[in-house]
């Protein structure tokens, strides 16, 4: 099946099979490998993208539903090339909130779709807006003071919980 789907702004005209998972053509076909394969069955969130501005898991939509629609990966977020970070990936890097990193882009994204739609959260309204991205790593105290710290706040997360 053909689809045409825009990527980190760049449109892509391609045949998929109709079975082929949003992360696999990402990774595969358009060599979007910041979009990380964790479980394949949307438990940890590792593959989270924006479709259409919203955070969705890749490994739960097909190729296909995403055609004529917008995809932002990780690569897409900012403009590496000049070096600039999102206030997200900033507030990631300064409140040292990943440890492997393999869980990074996913929670980076689903931040962003956060904050896009709560950009002044609660602590708690981080934690339950977070639910769904999984860190195999950490605590996730650092995260959410990261989330706290891209919003404007002060970045100082309560008591550590996972």
């Amino acid at each position: 099946m053909k689809i045409t789907v825009t990527v980190d702004g760049t449109s892509y005209t391609d045949e998929v099979e109709p079975r082929t998972l949003l992360v696999h053509h990402l990774r595969e076909n358009l060599g979007k490998t910041g979009t990380v394969v964790g479980c394949d069955t949307s438990n940890c969130g590792a593959c989270t993208v924006m479709l259409d501005g919203r955070s969705v898991k890749s490994c739960n939509v097909l190729a296909v539903q995403a055609d004529g629609h917008e995809v932002t990966t990780i690569e897409g977020l900012s403009d590496t090339v000049e070096g600039d970070l999102t206030p997200v990936q900033e507030a990631f890097r300064d409140c040292h909130a990943l440890q492997c990193g393999f869980c990074t882009p996913g929670m980076i994204i689903q931040a962003t779709d956060l904050l896009n739609n709560n950009p002044s959260p609660t602590e708690e309204e981080v934690r339950v807006g977070m639910e769904g991205n999984l860190c195999r790593c950490t605590g996730y105290h650092n995260i959410v003071k990261a989330v706290l710290q891209a919003s404007g706040q002060s970045g100082t997360a309560g008591g550590e919980r996972s």
